[in-house]
């Protein structure tokens, strides 16, 4: 695994951690974590030995957004919409086009552009004292990185509104509540319990999780007739792969299936 300034990876067998790390800024993303959380990504995702990846923060928040300090080396010519296209939707698309599931772990607060990386991830679990909260209209600023996208689609438009509208801090269990988490741990069990579900979920077919991603990922914005045509090439694509009949033959012979990815 590389080394980078404001990002940590680690790996456990077939799982990476990668943990944000800029504790004392509370993991909010300046010039160097925008470099470096891409980089590390790209990495994870191409790596073939690793099937599942965690994402957390370092210290007490995950993310507490945008570094509203980071002083710009060209002021004169930055534009937001260029920042926003260009460093943080390449990471967030990598995540979400990810041929692997990613988790987020997500500890304490969890803000603004941090949600949306949150919020990416195919599954949450959070800790009992974390909260998702988005802060712009404090500063009169809107939510990005996806964030309205994801909130919509979970919320429902007029909860989605009123969650943005009055900067609420919505807490862990809300979350579950509401769907913006799978589960709510205690805090001090956070890593652990998300890094053992990781591993369960490492040990599953990686094809059948890849492609079943890819499906929900294209059924969110497809008609059920698309969908269902959708399915059938993955399904196509499965059933053609060695897993696939290492599956089956793993089922008749009463044992473990030891998994390849082709």
């Amino acid at each position: 695994m590389s080394e980078y300034e404001t990002v940590l990876v680690t790996r456990k067998g077939a799982v990476a951690l990668v943990t944000l790390d800029r504790p004392a800024a509370l993991n909010s993303f300046n010039a160097s974590l925008r470099r470096d959380i891409l980089w590390a990504i790209r990495e994870v995702n191409e790596d073939d030995d690793i099937r599942v990846v965690v994402l957390t923060g370092a210290g007490r928040a995950f993310s507490a957004g945008a570094d509203l300090q980071e002083k710009q080396t060209d002021p004169e010519h930055f534009r937001v919409e260029d920042q926003l296209n260009g460093q943080y939707k390449p990471a967030l698309m990598a995540i979400t086009e990810a041929p692997k599931p990613w988790i987020s772990a997500v500890n304490g607060p969890c803000a603004g552009i941090g949600s949306a990386f949150a919020m990416a991830c195919d599954l949450t679990v959070m800790a009992d004292d974390a909260f998702i909260y988005q802060a712009f209209t404090a500063i009169s600023l809107v939510p990005d990185g996806g964030a309205t996208w994801h909130l919509v689609r979970t919320l429902g438009r007029k909860r989605a509104f009123e969650v943005i509208a009055t900067g609420e801090k919505i807490s862990a269990q809300k979350c579950l509540d509401w769907g913006l988490c799978n589960r709510v741990v205690p805090a001090d069990e956070l890593l652990e319990r998300g890094m053992s579900w990781a591993a369960e979920l490492a040990d599953r077919a990686p094809l059948s999780l890849r492609y079943a991603k890819q499906a929900l990922n294209e059924a969110i914005e497809n008609s059920v007739g698309e969908t269902i045509s959708n399915e059938a090439t993955l399904q196509h694509i499965c059933m053609e792969s060695e897993d696939a009949i290492e599956g089956v033959t793993a089922f008749m012979e009463k044992r473990a299936p030891v998994w390849k990815g082709r």
